[in-house]
């Protein structure tokens, strides 16, 4: 049996650009990895592929990307699998922090490994992208990059300092399919001016710059319905947060810490406004 893990992310910048022909839409998205991450067992079984899920209610098994992953590496390979998959979740469902897909990519990388690497690394990023625009990067070994397209255009950057990292979950979540429907609707009653893309060469290894650029174009719509999340990043930004914002499209907002004692501040002030609310302390994870 293996045992890997799956870790969470983080969106310092996600900007929402053209939508094409097929509905999806580019992006331009800053991507952290911190140290929150789901924990994932694979092995040998008798009677093809069988996901267990611990720790949370995520519908059917043949909906979970952890699934979706082991049948498209399957296919791929042309080779029947059995396997007893249990996924283990720590990240929560929903919430915007890439849980779903960071599972989907350890799967696949893992899969690869047990069966000898029949995969190239290019093959694996192909797969990955059909598996969702966060998957690409979690297969990566860059813990924080840029991404373009639909995720499959990283560039790695050299990360700040590690920080600490509070993350409030207050709202119910938001499906991505609903949270893109919110946001074209809104720009389509609303004159919308797109920000101009990250400049060439812009130092974002020190926290003053990335905050200086840090953008979530889901925010206009989406905060105004999730008070819980809006209250939370409020709360976040006036204890002194270096960055707050909603990551992904929801619902959860992170607060970025320079040090513990301004993150135990916030989250006891966010505990007296939101006394409901999931917070979540953990850390980037750059290396």
């Amino acid at each position: 049996m293996a045992r890997v893990t799956a870790p969470a992310k983080l969106n310092f910048r996600l900007m929402v650009l053209a939508r094409e022909e097929d509905g999806f839409h580019q992006i331009e998205t800053l991507f952290a990895r911190i140290r929150l991450a789901d924990e994932i067992d694979i092995a040998p079984g008798t009677n093809g592929i069988r996901l267990r899920v611990a720790n949370a209610q995520l519908g059917p098994p043949e909906d979970n990307l952890v699934f979706r992953a082991a049948v498209a590496f399957q296919l791929r390979i042309a080779r029947t699998l059995d396997l007893d998959i249990e996924l283990d979740k720590h990240v929560p469902a929903g919430a915007g922090l890439g849980g779903g897909s960071s599972d989907a990519a350890a799967t696949l990388m893992e899969l690869n490994r047990m069966h000898g690497a029949p995969l190239a690394a290019h093959e694996l990023h192909a797969l990955a992208t059909t598996l969702g625009s966060d998957v690409p990067f979690f297969l990566s070994p860059a813990p924080f990059a840029i991404a373009w397209g639909r995720g499959e255009r990283i560039l790695p950057l050299t990360p700040p300092p590690d920080a600490h990292v509070l993350i409030g979950i207050a709202d119910q979540p938001v499906s991505t399919a609903e949270a893109y429907a919110l946001l074209a609707a809104h720009r389509r009653s609303h004159a919308h001016a797109p920000l101009p893309p990250l400049p060439a060469h812009v130092d974002l290894a020190r926290w003053e710059m990335i905050a200086r650029y840090a953008v979530n174009d889901f925010e206009d719509v989406l905060l105004s319905l999730l008070p819980g999340a809006a209250a939370l990043r409020q709360c976040f930004e006036r204890a002194g947060a270096m960055i707050a914002r909603l990551t992904g499209s929801g619902a959860a907002v992170f607060g970025i810490f320079q040090d513990a004692a301004r993150l135990d501040a916030a989250a006891a002030t966010a505990s007296a406004i939101a006394p409901h609310a999931q917070l979540i302390r953990t850390q980037t994870e750059f290396g």
